[in-house]
């Protein structure tokens, strides 16, 4: 790759394993309902004038039906449930059980009828994979509570639907007037669960701090740099951030929020990643994610295009 395509490739790396991290400090001046409005609104408040001025947002609008259902499991869910499970979890532990992602991916589209999504050495990661965040989840029984893990499991289901309902039902939209009509919808229903939930107090600069992140940098920005990568370097090599994304997770909760790597990360870190690897390899030894697979066709118009067709 290009020196501008590492350089794009480690900032995603970092900017999409950091949230987890983010998310623990806000949680420390803000509740959870509270974030998921504060983050949408600062990034609808960026992408939003961007998509308007290139005359996305009327058409999209045209969807509204699956955006609404893309919004619902990609963001207003899943940050509500994540945001709640992290007030009792490490953040190193919630970044490995997304991780499962991929493997819920490929079960899903092989119900949906792509055999070829759990066969061959794709089946031995799914195996291997998810015997990773069986052991996860297990080893940290007792200390976490099954409840708060299985909020993280039905957050990484929705990251597997969402991509899925993408693909097959926004296939023509373009992908960044999806993602701000999401966050602008998601924020709007957001605003009156915010007003009875707003902090009682003025939190602390590091919870400000760690919310304006997550809206500028975490979303906002993260999208329109994951553009700029897939035009750079291609969906493929692109997608692989899939793998250095948790360990950024575990390596930010350790670092900074001084986080212990107990046993069940120990023993089931590995066997996740060794099962993402596995069960997203391809012909001609390319390696990608399956969580990806939805967004193949933008990636497609990227590579060839530049980043300007994906979102155009």
């Amino acid at each position: 790759m290009s020196k501008r395509g590492w350089l794009l490739f480690a900032a995603m790396s970092v900017i999409w394993g950091i949230p987890y991290l983010l998310i623990k400090v806000a949680l420390e001046g803000m509740p959870a309902p509270f974030i998921v409005f504060a983050r949408t609104a600062i990034g609808a408040a960026v992408l939003l004038p961007v998509a308007w001025k290139r005359g996305m947002v009327g058409p999209a609008l045209k969807h509204w039906r699956y955006i609404a259902a893309f919004a619902a499991l990609e963001i207003a869910g899943p940050w509500l449930l994540l945001g709640d499970a992290e007030q009792h979890m490490t953040s190193s532990l919630a970044g490995l059980l997304i991780a499962a992602v991929p493997f819920f991916v490929a079960l899903i589209m092989w119900r949906l009828g792509e055999r070829s999504a759990v066969s061959g050495t794709r089946l031995a990661g799914l195996f291997i994979g998810m015997a990773g965040v069986v052991a996860i989840v297990g080893l940290n029984i007792g200390q976490v509570q099954v409840l708060r893990m299985l909020e993280v499991i039905a957050v990484a289901v929705g990251y597997a639907i969402a991509p899925i309902i993408a693909d097959r039902k926004l296939a023509g939209v373009p992908t960044l007037a999806t993602i701000t009509l999401s966050l602008t919808g998601v924020a709007l229903l957001y605003v009156p669960i915010a007003a009875f939930s707003h902090p009682t107090h003025t939190p602390r600069a590091n919870a400000l701090g760690a919310v304006a992140a997550l809206g500028l940098i975490c979303t906002a920005s993260a999208f329109l740099l994951f553009f700029e990568l897939i035009g750079e370097v291609g969906p493929a090599k692109s997608s692989m951030i899939t793998f250095v994304n948790p360990a950024v997770a575990v390596a930010g909760g350790v670092l900074f929020l001084g986080e212990t790597i107990k046993a069940g990360i120990i023993v089931g870190a590995p066997l996740v990643l060794i099962g993402l690897i596995l069960s997203t390899l391809r012909r001609g030894d390319a390696v990608v994610p399956a969580a990806a697979d939805a967004l193949q066709a933008p990636a497609a118009a990227a590579e060839e295009h530049g980043p300007e067709a994906a979102m155009a």
